[in-house]
């Protein structure tokens, strides 16, 4: 039931208890602080209140998981590799593209639309479920997909249902990307299955079985189920079989297309 109202609602019963908590301390340092205010003098009204209850018993920051890890990891990369063209299918704009964008041109391909115009990225609208033209077959020599691929399917973001929607994905990143081109992608990987309608998790087995006949491995790293990275690890049989120890991590794949 917890676990229902966390996912449908955005309930978080233990994040409502501490904020709870923390009202007498934000009665408190508000009423010092308007006194201080007050003495002072200093020029800034107190007008409307805007209680941040939580943030003094957070971290800094969330240097850790899939999206900070990959995002980062592979933006560093790109920018030591400085293709002549770089598409990428579906990641996220305000992370993995927004890195990117900081050095260079991107061109992105989504199913839902972009309204902004931002600088360095070049974006369209389409269903990379469908076939892509000729005009984009060996188009770039850089590819990335982070965390997308995962999705194509499921109508989560819109697109319709098609249990093959990751197959259809792959086959058009393939065909985009120039012979000798470098693709980055990232999936969850863990026990395979389908957690509808959010998500496929992949087994290290099932991508490196597809990846066999079209690709080169050139490093694998992954982020774990605490959301710490594993930096250029050596897949063997034993870390193939068991995920690297993941129930729901991230594989992170740099890949030669032959």
């Amino acid at each position: 039931m917890l676990k229902t109202l966390q996912l449908i609602f955005g309930i978080y019963p233990r994040r409502i208890m501490r904020s709870v908590k923390a009202i007498p301390w934000y009665r408190g340092t508000k009423k010092e602080f308007a006194r201080q205010t007050k003495d002072s003098g200093i020029p800034f009204p107190l007008t409307k209140s805007y209680p941040c209850l939580r943030d003094k018993d957070e971290d800094g920051g969330n240097a850790s998981g899939h999206y900070f890890h990959q995002d980062l990891l592979v933006a560093q990369h790109i920018f030591k590799a400085d293709p002549a063209r770089h598409v990428d299918i579906g990641s996220r704009i305000d992370g993995f593209v927004s890195h990117v964008a900081s050095f260079r041109e991107i061109e992105v391909i989504d199913i839902r639309p972009l309204d902004s115009e931002l600088p360095n990225i070049k974006f369209v609208q389409a269903d990379m479920m469908n076939p892509v033209g000729e005009h984009l077959k060996g188009y770039a020599d850089s590819v990335s997909s982070l965390h997308a691929i995962e999705h194509f399917g499921l109508g989560r973001y819109g697109d319709p249902i098609d249990a093959e929607g990751h197959l259809k994905g792959l086959v058009n990143i393939y065909n985009i990307l120039q012979p000798g081109g470098t693709l980055y992608f990232s999936v969850p990987i863990g026990p395979q299955r389908v957690e509808f309608n959010a998500h496929r998790v992949f087994s290290a087995r099932y991508l490196l079985d597809y990846f066999e006949d079209k690709y080169s491995l050139l490093s694998f790293s992954f982020v774990d189920d605490r959301g710490d990275i594993h930096r250029n690890i050596e897949l063997d049989e034993q870390k193939t079989a068991d995920n690297c120890g993941c129930n729901y991590g991230c594989g992170i794949f740099i890949l030669k297309k032959k």
